[in-house]
């Protein structure tokens, strides 16, 4: 099984912000804690240490064998959650929506990458634990985004209403959404195991928050992996000082616009509201909006004083959720975290956020950008061989890549470049002597030799068009081979479900994925099967 790798810098699907950011450039270096590195992590576990109370572990390890009390744990997540009790005991966390039979291929990638890290910090600092978290953002209310998976380039989808957190949200409905997929399923041990899983995950269990758990521990049971729902009332106890500081003092929108500038060369991925907590209930979630010294929830006819929404917060802490500024807080209060593991878009929202921990006294984790892959069959493997491709040539734009190698399937250059430069001297030589005579003319000789450069560019473009004719056969085998591997021009991870694979693989799918993957070399794997 051969692979292979290419920076994420050099892979063309990253934005400027997190290549700056992989790079290490100097204008962004007040804006993160510390660069993921080895040596770096003995500094994060120093600060982290020394900023985490002892009884915040106890109230944590508490919630967690509470939330697991109906599902069956592992000796080795138990036991992680134990340790979690002791002050040299760590988290690296992940968090991910909660997605249908876990949505896109990176799910899986996220959490091996945290699994991964946990391991490799472990050999270089022997004398602390280290556990993998996965956080299910069972508060969010996006549905519509999460409500579906591909399954060889079919949708399955689960239609449902759905107002407040998805995480509360009973599993009626997919019982028909389990047919359809078992239908596409083919035969063999692998299909039948998936068929199980679907099953018993969804139509075992009354909710989607349960539902989802019980699916990311029957994958990863074996790896430890500690599965946290933030929707619990003991560990938003341990909120309601910072909830109470954003309620009275707004302190987030603040510290988070001051943070905006520096980011100006970029596209902004978030921006701050005035207050950044939602107000929930099963089938609520809106946004608390300040108004006139009264705080409204918005889309309702709910209103609180000043008195009575820190009485509310105080008695029913559960009923407030922070948004995607303030999560990130939420989560460091509650983990002894070290580092988060997400992908491109969300470690540009966290590096917006920095300057907040630091209001708020909490150490701000050390930002790793997770693990992403693309997976090769032999068989596309042999065409890219056949076709004399590189990995490096199969990320490029479709335009590029077609343009490139015709031109080195054609017989003779078809690049002007030679000729557009003799063309250029012979107009300095004209630009000169219209210097010496008469200076109007210099207008007719540029106006001239735009004309000339113009025509031939479109020379070129009409020999490119008409070798590309010659060799379409060839080309064609190439666009079908990207689009197979870049479904819809975009990443294999972020439209392909882990179903289509574990059915061919079984096993041996997730093993591969466990062994493979090297999280602080910042590269972009490639895996032939």
């Amino acid at each position: 099984m051969p692979n292979d790798c290419i920076t994420y810098q050099n892979s063309g699907y990253f934005s400027k912000l997190i290549v700056d950011y992989l790079d290490q450039k100097a204008e962004l270096k007040t804006l993160y804690n510390r660069f993921p590195t080895v040596e770096n992590f003995g500094l994060q576990i120093e600060e982290k240490s020394e900023n985490f109370p002892i009884k915040n572990r106890e109230i944590l390890a508490k919630a967690l064998l509470n939330q697991y009390q109906n599902f069956e744990v592992s000796e080795t997540t138990s036991n992680n959650i134990e340790l979690l009790k002791s002050s040299n005991t760590y988290t690296i966390t992940t968090g991910h929506q909660l997605n249908l039979f876990t949505g896109p291929l990176y799910f899986l990638y996220k959490i091996i990458s945290v699994i991964n890290l946990t391991k490799e910090l472990k050999t270089a600092y022997p004398e602390h634990n280290f556990v993998p978290v996965y956080w299910m953002a069972t508060e969010d209310h996006d549905f519509d985004e999460i409500n579906f998976f591909n399954f060889k380039g079919k949708k399955i989808q689960w239609k449902k209403d759905s107002k407040g957190p998805v995480g509360r949200l009973n599993t009626s409905g997919l019982e028909e959404v389990f047919e359809q997929f078992s239908t596409e399923l083919g035969l063999g041990n692998n299909a039948n195991y998936l068929r199980e899983l679907f099953k018993n995950s969804y139509l075992e269990h009354d909710n989607l928050t349960d539902a989802t758990r019980y699916l990311a521990n029957e994958l990863f049971k074996n790896e430890g992996l500690i599965i946290i729902d933030g929707d619990d009332l003991e560990l938003k106890k341990l909120f309601v000082p910072y909830a109470k500081n954003e309620l009275l003092e707004q302190t987030s929108f603040k510290k988070v616009n001051e943070t905006l500038p520096l980011l100006k060369e970029y596209n902004v991925q978030v921006n701050p509201r005035e207050i950044n907590l939602f107000y929930i209930q099963d089938n609520l979630r809106e946004r608390i909006i300040l108004e006139n010294g009264n705080y409204k929830i918005n889309n309702t006819q709910l209103s609180f004083s000043e008195s009575e929404i820190l009485t509310e917060l105080e008695n029913n802490p559960k009923n407030f959720s922070p948004n995607v500024i303030l999560r990130p807080l939420y989560q460091e209060v509650i983990l002894p975290n070290l580092c988060y593991i997400g992908g491109g878009g969300e470690l540009a929202y966290w590096l917006e956020l920095k300057s907040n921990f630091e209001a708020n006294n909490i150490t701000f984790p050390i930002l790793l950008l997770r693990n992403s892959v693309l997976i090769a069959t032999k068989k596309q493997h042999k065409k890219m061989e056949n076709l004399g491709l590189k990995w490096t040539d199969v990320f490029q734009k479709q335009k590029d890549l077609i343009n490139k190698k015709t031109k080195e399937f054609s017989n003779f250059t078809i690049d002007f470049s030679e000729q557009k430069t003799f063309l250029k001297n012979q107009f300095e030589a004209l630009y000169t002597i219209a210097n010496q005579t008469d200076k109007s003319f210099l207008g007719a000789v540029k106006a001239q030799e735009v004309k000339q450069l113009k025509g031939l560019e479109n020379l070129e473009k009409k020999l490119l068009k008409a070798e590309k004719r010659i060799h379409t056969e060839k080309l064609e085998r190439i666009k079908e081979l990207q689009n197979s591997l870049f479904p819809n021009g975009s990443l294999q991870e972020r439209t392909a479900n882990f179903s289509p694979f574990y059915e061919s693989y079984g096993d041996e799918f997730i093993a591969v994925l466990l062994k493979e993957l090297k999280l602080l070399e910042n590269e972009f794997t490639v895996i032939s099967l």
